[in-house]
């Protein structure tokens, strides 16, 4: 059986090779709202812990959400005297809506941002992103929150960041431990799929797209990392803690009606191509049988309470229809979600009636069953009633999965390579020359709105499309850069 993902999937994780082409490997975007004073400090400092410590070629965009001070002509002025810094403005404030947008348009196969404060230790930046170009993960986050972290802030901060993540664990079931620093990096091909699922624009936007993230499949890489809390920090955090509320609710809605169409992020079983040659597995049985037999309990257990109470004031036959009818609904939906993955309501009614056709087979054998019990037993007792009933619907169970797995959700992911290949293969520029961008890999420093919100170019720049180099998928070969000396610009 080949495991080849179906049309919007993922593919499998690679390792990014090194080799020789001028896309930067990694796009450091610092999103900024009038940060006049902080800025040159911010790029300076980080461009020179890259040029020192980072072994690839890179870029850091500066991502202005719609600054009202001078932030948008330090940027500018960055961007002319630093050759691996970008600015990019947006007309509308929101430090989502600058992520999505920038990320949404890189062509660096790895996409990382971080708060222009500086809070976090960069030494921290390279492991950060390592296990992304390994191909070994698909998002990495910097956690305050692991043992071996060190962190300087106030008790207020540190409790409202503790009762926050405590909050994610209970309500959306969060198994990563800090969703709100800002230090986090995440593969581009992963990006393209996920960023559309996710709705925020705002402080928000990191916790929705882990949530998605995690429970999508996708591997999170949790980097501890030194913080030191910035005491000028302009967030507001009230109306943060609220937004983020109103956002875990939303979500947590999301996921429980099935309205997030998770599964185009699911990836191949396994990374080595031997995984990927397997013949003779039914695809996702295992996992199938265990959702199946976990459903299948308790739709017993269910079914043998509305049997006991329907049978209070009714005959065994009426009593077996009635219970058999209403877990026969009640298992098809929990099958239909839980084990087979359907999401959303497509589909829905007309699965209902096929698990109503597998209801009527299990009932003519539990009916049958019975029937047999009477005749061999004027008067038999309820226990006997219910020891029948149990077997019979062993046998039912059995027929019901066959019956759900080939016919009620067959799996129909399993697609020609061709149109595997097609729907991966991103359209880009042919040329270093050639002006035409696509949606997915539109020039982040243009002047064409993007679908988020407009934007418009950086003060007093302009760029033409000689200024970008041909890139490919997020394989590409990358280019080693040679450490650089200290920067002198740098005062500290």
């Amino acid at each position: 059986m080949r495991t080849e993902p179906s049309p919007g999937n993922l593919p499998a994780r690679e390792h990014l090779p090194a080799g020789n082409a001028g896309t930067p490997v990694l796009d450091v975007v610092i999103p900024v709202y009038n940060e006049e004073k902080d800025l040159q400090p911010c790029v300076l400092r980080l461009h020179e812990h890259l040029a020192r410590t980072f072994p690839y070629a890179f870029r850091i965009t500066i991502a202005d959400n719609a600054s009202t001070d001078t932030t948008p002509l330090v940027a500018a002025r960055l961007e002319a005297e630093i050759p691996e810094v970008r600015a990019f403005r947006l007309e509308q404030k929101g430090r989502g809506r600058a992520l999505r947008t920038v990320w949404s348009a890189s062509d660096a196969p790895v996409l990382a941002y971080m708060d222009v404060d500086l809070s976090t230790d960069l030494n921290a930046l390279l492991p950060l992103v390592a296990p992304l170009i390994s191909g070994h993960s698909d998002l990495a986050i910097g956690s305050r929150l692991a043992r071996s972290s060190r962190v300087v802030r106030g008790a207020k901060r540190e409790f409202i960041s503790r009762t926050y993540n405590l909050i994610l664990r209970g309500s959306l079931q969060a198994r990563f431990s800090d969703a709100q620093c800002g230090f986090k990096a995440i593969r581009r091909d992963v990006a393209q799929v996920l960023l559309p699922l996710v709705e925020d624009t705002g402080w928000f936007f990191d916790t929705e797209m882990l949530v998605l993230a995690e429970r999508a499949g996708l591997r999170i890489h949790e980097v501890p990392v030194d913080w030191v809390d910035d005491p000028d920090s302009t967030v507001h955090i009230v109306k943060t803690a609220t937004d983020d509320l109103k956002g875990v609710w939303r979500v947590g809605r999301a996921l429980a009606t099935g309205s997030l169409a998770l599964d185009r992020l699911a990836r191949p079983f396994g990374d080595d191509p031997r995984d990927r040659e397997i013949s003779g597995v039914p695809k996702g049985l295992a996992r199938q049988l265990v959702g199946f037999c976990v459903v299948g309990g308790l739709s017993t257990l269910f079914y043998l309470l509305l049997y006991s109470g329907f049978r209070t004031f009714s005959g065994s036959q009426v009593a077996n229809a009635l219970a058999l009818l209403v877990s026969a609904v009640a298992n098809t939906a929990a099958n239909r979600r839980l084990t087979f993955g359907v999401r959303g309501r497509g589909g829905a009614v007309k699965h209902q009636a096929q698990g109503l056709v597998v209801f009527g087979i299990g009932l003519a054998l539990t009916s049958g069953s019975l029937a047999a019990l009477n005749a061999a037993t004027n008067d038999p007792a309820h226990s006997t009633e219910l020891a029948v009933l149990i077997a019979a619907n062993l046998a039912a169970t059995v027929l019901r999965f066959l019956l759900f797995r080939a016919w009620v959700f067959p799996d129909r992911r399993d697609e020609s390579p061709s149109t595997v290949v097609a729907s991966h293969t991103p359209a880009v520029p042919v040329g270093p020359a050639s002006p035409v961008y696509t949606t997915a890999t539109q020039s982040p420093y243009s002047t064409t709105p993007d679908p988020y919100g407009p934007t418009s170019a950086p003060y007093g720049t302009t760029h033409s499309p000689h200024d970008h180099q041909t890139w490919g998928d997020a394989t590409m070969q990358l280019q080693p850069v040679r450490p650089n000396d200290h920067d002198p610009r740098d005062a500290r």
